[in-house]
């Protein structure tokens, strides 16, 4: 009984299920997912992290990156949300969720968006590729281009719908962490909510009804995006994102078992998040914002937790200023966490010592003869 007590905790003090740090927070279980991970979109912190870095299948969650992708060439300038796309037989012929497009068809850019992420239209994805780039494989590259700058290292893309490779084709592959990242780049642009939060929109004068595969935007307070996706190998995932008061947090559910279980997770976790954030407000843990200017190529995200009025060296880049938000923790949180540590570590010792002591003495009693 008293080893399986210490294996208990040994393993309890070992697992790779992280709430940041916080005892105060129980842990989701992390099954029935293959990876998990909660930010805080304003700061970048990580909040929970559960197999983060394991390497997915993205399936259609993937079209979050063609939606950026565009949204980069609009503010550029070489697309128009007007813009009018002529489908191609290419687009005509994708399978799997779509609108219908037809090669006799022209659409703006703009609805063919909505169409991307309300239907998770993949002849819609094939189309706004073909449009943008000349081709999906140019299309991919620049996909593959902006993953590279946002810093998502495990991450590479091969198609522009996420569905299964087709034969000779690679699989796409990414990381909940990864597409965090990506989730945060799209949480700045308030456009971006314009197309992720339609729960039911018309398509083709109302010839075709769109109904949105996030179920969160109903069953999760303050949710308004982002995407949804599954196919066999990959399971069933969701980026997901809401807002409470002034705080905006984002969640990735990869590779679960069925849409209820994906969902009910994603749900779990948001508010898992959220309760981490009222209390560290109750605490009085206090968000420290600095400025630091970085180039577009320092990608890395980082959380520092630092005493109060604690300056930070930074190198200054002369262009393109962004905002580091640091969270800072009180004197009294960290004595608390340091006080913990002791008496876990003591009860754990205390646990073993008995141990020992009882096994030493059984082994000195001598066995009767047979």
């Amino acid at each position: 009984m008293k080893k399986t007590l210490c294996i208990s905790l040994f393993c309890l003090l070992i697992s790779q299920v992280t709430w940041a740090g916080r005892a105060h927070i129980k842990n989701v279980a992390s099954e029935p997912y293959t990876s998990a991970i909660v930010i805080n979109s304003d700061t970048g912190e990580t909040l929970f992290a559960d197999h983060a870095d394991k390497k997915v299948y993205p399936a259609s969650v993937l079209k979050l990156m063609v939606l950026l992708t565009i949204l980069d060439q609009v503010d550029e300038g070489v697309v128009h949300l007007d813009d009018m796309v002529q489908i191609t037989d290419e687009a005509y012929k994708m399978g799997g969720s779509q609108v219908y497009l037809d090669p006799s068809e022209q659409f703006p850019v703009d609805e063919l968006l909505y169409a991307l992420m309300i239907q998770s239209a993949n002849d819609a994805a094939v189309a706004l590729a073909t449009h943008v780039a000349g081709s999906k494989e140019a299309f991919v590259d620049m996909m593959n281009s902006k993953a590279r700058d946002l810093g998502m290292k495990n991450t590479h893309f091969y198609s522009v719908h996420g569905l299964p490779p087709s034969t000779g084709q690679e699989v796409d592959v990414t990381t909940a962490r990864d597409f965090a990242l990506l989730c945060r780049e799209l949480a700045k642009r308030p456009e971006v909510f314009k197309y992720t939060s339609v729960k039911v929109r018309d398509f083709r004068d109302g010839k075709f009804i769109m109904r949105n595969h996030n179920h969160l935007l109903e069953k999760m307070p303050g949710c308004d995006g982002f995407k949804t996706g599954y196919f066999k190998a990959a399971g069933f995932s969701i980026a997901a994102t809401a807002k409470r008061n002034d705080t905006r947090l984002i969640a990735l559910v990869m590779g679960s078992q069925n849409r209820k279980v994906r969902d009910a997770k994603a749900i779990a976790l948001l508010n898992k998040g959220f309760a981490i954030v009222a209390a560290d407000k109750r605490a009085g843990k206090i968000s420290h914002k600095q400025s630091a200017a970085l180039s577009d190529s320092d990608t890395k995200k980082t959380t520092t937790v630092m005493p109060q009025n604690t300056a930070l060296p930074v190198t200054a880049a002369p262009v393109n200023k962004k905002t580091i938000n640091t969270p800072v923790t009180t004197k009294s949180n960290c004595l608390k966490s340091f006080l913990l540590g002791i008496l876990t570590g003591a009860g754990l010792f205390a646990a073993f010592s008995f141990y020992i002591h009882r096994k030493r003495r059984s082994q000195n009693i001598r066995r009767p003869r047979l």
